[in-house]
């Protein structure tokens, strides 16, 4: 299984979030973050709530709720120590610099980010891929697409706690409206008797 550190530009979209790390616990790859990247993660989850209308002590609290189930669904996704590499790579904005320490010390083979041009190649030790979350996306589906599917199903069963239900094929339809994921979503084994008028 591969190792890919997930940026927090990944990680704050719910809907993206909530994909990825589904494939994750269906095991198509292992998931890295960093005590920076949980920390810049719960302060933007705080940031968009709190822009939403959502009370700045509840918006704390669902963050924190956000970081702790993380922390307890992907125990081992932590990589601790990486400071001592943070400005060894000497990226254009040094503000990134302890993405790539903790992929280098957690031996990820990949980097997904939203902002791929603050990780030019040239800086980066060469076993070190980066990724758009939708290229990344399509890859890691295309491992195990059946595995995938059951996620996209999983997430379903899990939906309309805290919303409206959904169905699988639903959240493949808004992942390729919100997040270009087409090209993944051609990889889906979608069952013949599921309506794919959207797809």
């Amino acid at each position: 299984m591969f190792a890919a550190v997930l940026d927090t530009n990944v990680l704050w979209p719910g809907l993206q979030r909530d994909f990825l790390l589904s494939l994750a616990a269906a095991g198509l790859f292992r998931p890295l973050w960093s005590e920076h990247i949980l920390d810049e993660l719960r302060m933007t989850q705080v940031r968009k709530l709190v822009g939403q209308g959502v009370n700045t002590e509840v918006a704390q609290a669902r963050a924190g709720m956000l970081e702790a189930r993380m922390r307890e669904e992907f125990p081992d996704a932590i990589v601790t120590g990486y400071e001592p590499l943070i400005g060894s790579f000497k990226l254009p904005d040094p503000e990134d610099e302890h993405v790539v320490a903790a992929a280098v010390l957690g031996g990820a083979g990949l980097i997904a980010t939203g902002n791929t041009k603050h990780f030019p190649a040239e800086d980066l030790p060469w076993t070190l891929e980066i990724a758009t979350p939708t290229e990344f996306a399509s890859m890691t589906v295309e491992i195990d697409p059946n595995s995938a599917w059951r996620a996209l199903q999983a997430m379903a069963t899990r939906s309309g706690r805290h919303g409206p239900k959904v169905t699988a094929l639903e959240i493949v339809n808004e992942l390729i409206q919100r997040y270009d994921m087409q090209e993944m979503a051609d990889f889906l084994p979608i069952p013949a008797t599921t309506s794919q008028e959207s797809v």
